[in-house]
């Protein structure tokens, strides 16, 4: 597919351009050299990477960059890096007169970078290490400030270096987050229509159907894929990038994180804040797409009640304090903001029972989103062997608590409130 087409804007039938500012997109084997060219009008960069990200294509961004003055932030590489205050000052503190800005990474890397970038009025360029998640060209970058996970408004890199040999290296985790993160689309594409009914959210077919027909590209692939086949990588990666592009077409990453994505994040805040083991983000995001497939399929099996729990708001509280510590207040703050537990639903239930029925029955089952994973090697009971039931369960009802986003953990706390 030609993403550089697509970059050119699209006329569309939802009423809107759809635009995404990005220069240049090179996914190819020797793809690092073309720095040369799109970094000839700047003498000063700034690197910002890891151990790990530097060691798999550091001394080839070094190469093609010959004769400029370089910076360099390199963190450590063995531990987890969190974009948050800590991460965001270190760099910003060595920016100094650097004239763009140049991350050799993937998903934290890439947001890090990205926000940077956008608060200072400096250009960016992401050098991919990892087909591991859709961000890449997405005008959002996803941070931890104040202990909150949350997706800023950000700006889009000038542009997105992959050489496939590099991505083709990259550990199998991060292969398989990028594999996990597509399969997630199933569950973030029903979401949005899922929200266009219920609460009459904006929603486009065009950037719908693009984005599912990278679903079943990506499907094709994972044979190759896991042997590590190069053209499979690529096709992979392009998958990822037009998804991110897809997501600036949207105005918001809606296309791309739905309710998957809200037990990812809950996994990994509650994971920062206890101490905890996590998955990279795109395997969290796999594994809880099974989880909201089970969601939709128990609400298919039952009748749909006549009035909408809500809870205690001292009971609440409690356990919202409990989960995400100092981050309480904020997700609560969040919440009474947007409304969600304000508004009552029910009739629009009711009223809308047959076309939701049908929303919820247009995704894969969780039997059949577990086989796909299972041909990247990704078993549900790693899963469940990290995180216990009473951890899943508490996700899937405050997992959305933190976004501010409709998705089918709010109709499933609607209708039962509780564990099940």
């Amino acid at each position: 597919m030609n993403i550089n087409k697509i970059l050119e804007g699209v006329s569309c039938d939802c009423g809107k351009f759809h635009t995404c500012d990005i220069k240049y997109v090179y996914i190819d084997s020797g793809a690092i050299d073309h720095l040369a060219n799109i970094c000839k009008d700047f003498s000063n960069v700034l690197i910002v990477a890891d151990e790990n990200t530097f060691e798999a294509a550091g001394k080839r961004t070094l190469n093609a960059l010959d004769g400029k003055t370089i910076r360099k932030v390199i963190f450590s590489g063995r531990e987890v890096l969190i974009p948050n205050e800590i991460a965001i000052n270190t760099v910003t503190q060595n920016l100094g007169d650097s004239q763009i800005i140049i991350g050799i990474g993937s998903g934290v890397i890439q947001d890090l970078c990205k926000y940077i970038s956008f608060y200072n009025n400096v250009p960016y360029i992401i050098v991919a290490t990892a087909p591991s998640m859709d961000g890449y060209a997405s005008n959002g970058a996803a941070m931890i400030t104040n202990g909150m996970k949350v997706t800023y408004k950000a700006g889009l890199p000038r542009a997105i270096i992959a050489d496939t040999e590099v991505l083709a290296n990259a550990p199998i985790d991060m292969i398989q987050a990028g594999y996990g993160d597509i399969i997630g689309k199933f569950s973030a594409l029903n979401d949005w229509k899922l929200s266009h009914c219920v609460t009459n959210e904006y929603f486009c077919d065009y950037i719908y159907d693009l984005t599912y027909e990278q679903i079943k590209r990506t499907l094709a692939l994972s044979q190759g894929i896991l042997e590590r086949n190069e053209e499979s990588i690529k096709a992979l990666m392009e998958a990822l990038v037009i998804i991110g592009i897809l997501m600036s077409f949207a105005g918001s990453s809606r296309p791309a994180s739905g309710s998957e994505h809200h037990l990812s994040h809950f996994f990994e805040i509650t994971g920062i804040i206890n101490g905890a083991d996590y998955f990279p983000h795109g395997i969290d995001v796999a594994y809880s797409t099974v989880i909201t497939a089970k969601l939709r399929e128990m609400l298919l099996a039952n009748t749909f009640p006549q009035k909408i729990y809500r809870p205690d708001s001292n009971e609440y509280t409690k356990k919202m304090e409990s989960l995400y510590k100092a981050s309480a207040n904020g997700c609560m703050e969040l919440q009474e903001k947007v409304g969600h537990y304000k508004n009552d639903n029910a009739q629009i239930y009711l009223s809308k029972e047959a076309e939701i029925r049908q929303i919820l029955a247009e995704m894969p089952s969780a039997e059949e989103i577990k086989k796909m994973l299972s041909l990247v090697n990704l078993n549900m009971e790693e899963f469940y062997s990290l995180y216990s039931k009473e951890k899943i369960d508490d996700a899937i009802l405050y997992a959305k608590d933190l976004k501010d986003r409709y998705t089918v953990l709010w109709m499933y706390y609607d209708f039962y409130g509780k564990a099940q």
